[in-house]
């Protein structure tokens, strides 16, 4: 509805310039909203407010200028100009009315656009490192991002889930030396554990799974896995350092073969388990994208080239340098060490580069909110390679913070010390799990309150939604029960019955859906939807609670129940992008 006044409004500003009334160069960006309340009608528009400077003319004369030469159009019953200058638009009820016929045509395509119509997006989300379970802090980004690549997807963007493997990090060998130690620990060789070891039961459950598979083939005598090692923090000395040597260690004593078997059977119970949890949070990825590729595949070297190419690397200190700060970054980057390694930076270019070469039109990027410094430094990375900054998306996930009653839960990945995406879902449920964690903005801090989560109460805003959706699929079962029937023509015939203030509340907000699907997406806020069906359904509990819907009059009650009906889709549509459920009974 606001294209279709828009074109109008666009027509007479047209008309009005053909006949020499108005002179303007370009066409006025101006907006088209939701009125903010229902006496200014359903639509406000600024043009007059825009155009009356560079016109010469007051607003409000302009705006009348504008209003009586607007054309006619059936959806439109009254215009008035309001304030300074706002027109607002009042749409005709058959217009309104018609937005039940266009959900039962449409199903669960209403307020989605044209599939793959726009553009081709990547959407990278979660990717935590595969050294332990999933905690309560990645779910956030996992429901989150599953959720923008779902509105993307709804308004018509081609869209890829990826999730970047970080098998390449000196996290890893941290995780592949825990292991280790473990491993020998079950065959009942003790070596004191790192301080910064991973100390968390899944370790073990890894190391029983090597020693099964390997037996005494990885074991080595304590005397030389800790002979000459530098002493641990709680020992006096520096814990990075020791645990350094001990990964050096470890690659010594087993070789590459050996060394690589213990950190495969880390890497791969890891993302094993993280599969399996996104999977049963409803989230899926269409990609897995690893870090190793970046180097085999040549993506890293291509990416070193290019820049080298366009004059943007010099040498220092016997490292290459890439020169960030002349792309508005706060340092420049080391690519490659003077030991020739290159750096993590360097796989950044390198996977921002990949999108790039397969084929995708916009990368979008869902980081913690401790990623920050990342947006500068990818931004400089995109200019450097020869590529559109605006093409490149940075999304910070603020923080979840988990209250236990109102204590807070402490986490901490190596000390084991975490709540996990598993225990949070099976305590409060992957639907309301889902809703809670992108209920607000991904800019927001979330203090996820369990107790409300797991209450079956209005003050619960999933129940509350789900709510309103078994009711109406209890409508439905009761007029079955009472051998009554539900005629879907017969309700579209008698729309026009429907003119209670709690009806037209409803139709307003059925209308609205595809907008709000469309400003989320456009915003990357699915806590828009979040907000949208929370209205919704205490619009449609408002009208249960007002109204009775099986009445004995047949037509009137066939055109309550088209209502409801079109309130039932609405709630399913909405909730999917946000990947919960719509239960029909609760």
């Amino acid at each position: 509805m606001k294209d279709h006044l828009r074109e109008l409004v666009l027509q007479a500003l047209l008309d009005l310039r053909r006949a020499e009334r108005l002179a303007f160069d370009a066409e006025p960006d101006f907006q088209i909203e939701r009125a903010r309340a229902p006496e200014h009608g359903d639509y406000a528009c600024n043009v007059a407010l825009l155009l009356a400077r560079p016109t010469g003319h007051k607003p409000r004369e302009l705006a009348e200028m504008i209003v009586a030469t607007l054309p006619q159009s059936q959806h439109v019953e009254k215009v008035e100009i309001a304030g300074p200058g706002f027109i607002n638009f009042r749409l005709a009820s058959r217009c309104k009315l018609a937005v039940l016929r266009q959900i039962a045509e449409l199903g669960d395509r209403y307020g989605f656009g044209e599939p793959d119509s726009r553009e081709s997006v990547t959407v990278e989300f979660v990717s935590a490192n595969p050294n332990g379970p999933l905690h309560v802090g990645h779910g956030r980004g996992a429901a989150y991002g599953a959720s923008v690549a779902a509105l993307l997807q709804a308004i018509g963007h081609r869209v890829q889930r990826e999730y970047y493997v970080n098998d390449a990090g000196r996290q890893m060998d941290i995780l592949a030396v825990s292991i280790w130690l473990r491993y020998h620990e079950l065959g009942g060789i003790n070596v004191r554990f790192p301080d910064n070891g991973y100390k968390g039961d899944y370790v073990i459950e890894i190391a029983r799974t090597l020693r099964a598979a390997e037996g005494d083939d990885l074991r080595r005598s304590a005397f030389e896995i800790t002979e000459g090692l530098p002493p641990d923090e709680s020992e006096g000395g520096d814990k990075e350092a020791h645990i350094d040597a001990l990964i050096a260690r470890a690659r010594k004593l087993l070789g590459e073969d050996g060394y690589r078997k213990v950190f495969e059977a880390g890497l791969q119970w890891c993302l094993a388990d993280i599969r399996e949890d996104l999977a049963a949070f409803g989230v899926q990825h269409d990609n897995f994208f690893s870090e190793r590729s970046l180097l085999t595949e040549g993506y890293v070297q291509r990416a070193i080239e290019t820049l080298d190419a366009k004059g943007h690397l010099y040498e220092k200190d016997g490292a290459l340098w890439f020169r960030a700060t002349d792309f508005g970054d706060d340092k420049d980057r080391v690519v490659r060490r003077e030991n020739g390694i290159t750096t993590y930076f360097a796989s950044d270019l390198g996977y921002l580069l990949s999108k790039f070469e397969r084929g995708f039109d916009r990368a979008i990027y869902i980081f913690g909110a401790d990623h920050h410094g990342y947006i500068a430094r990818l931004k400089a990375a995109a200019q450097g390679l020869g590529l559109d900054p605006a093409k490149i998306e940075i999304r910070l996930v603020q923080f979840a913070i988990l209250f236990r009653g109102s204590e807070r839960v402490q986490m901490s990945t190596r000390a084991g010390s975490f709540v996990t995406l598993r225990q949070l879902r099976e305590e409060v449920g992957t639907d309301a799990a889902r809703f809670f964690y992108v209920m607000r903005s991904n800019d927001q801090h979330l203090d996820f309150d369990l107790e409300l989560a797991k209450s079956q109460s209005n003050d619960n805003p999933v129940y509350y939604i789900q709510y309103a959706h078994a009711r109406i699929c209890a409508l439905f079962r009761q007029l079955a029960e009472k051998h009554g029937s539900y005629n879907r023509t017969a309700a579209d015939a008698a729309r026009g019955r429907l003119v209670e203030a709690h009806e037209t509340a409803l139709l307003d907000a059925l209308m609205r859906f595809p907008e709000v699907v469309e400003a989320a997406a456009e915003q990357r806020g699915p806590q828009i939807v979040a907000n949208y069906l929370r209205e919704l359904a205490s619009a449609f509990h408002s009208y249960y609670n007002a109204l009775p819907i099986l009445v004995d009059d047949e037509e009137l009650r066939n055109a309550r129940l088209g209502l409801c009906a079109g309130v039932r889709q609405v709630l399913v549509n909405g909730l999917g992008l946000l990947g919960v459920s719509a239960p029909e009974s609760m």
